[in-house]
């Protein structure tokens, strides 16, 4: 069984046993996350569509891990002007394990 759920402004489609990495979310590693916000839920002709979420349905989760992603480097420049600007980031991210779907 599939399951299309939205967290953080992104839709993730998940079956069980799969490891997905979201943005950082609260909670402890080894904890669980209920994801309510369902979308579809199902596999082939069986699948529920929800308008705009399937009501009753939700993707339990565990924590696998906390951390960060890679440096990304935003560097802006103006020719002839001697402006140059050199800005990094790094996303903070979770790792979860879906345990069940229903």
């Amino acid at each position: 069984m599939h399951a299309v759920f939205a967290n953080g402004g992104h839709q993730y489609r998940v079956a069980e046993k799969d490891i997905v990495t979201l943005e950082r979310i609260a909670g402890e590693e080894g904890s669980a996350v209920i994801f309510d916000q369902v979308l579809a839920i199902g596999e082939g002709a069986d699948m529920k569509i929800g308008t705009p979420t399937v009501e009753g349905a939700k993707v339990e989760a565990k924590i696998v891990a906390h951390f960060r992603g890679p440096k990304l480097v935003a560097f802006k420049m103006k020719r002839r002007k001697g402006y140059r600007k050199k800005i990094g980031h790094r996303q903070e991210l979770t790792k979860v394990e879906i345990t069940k779907i229903g």
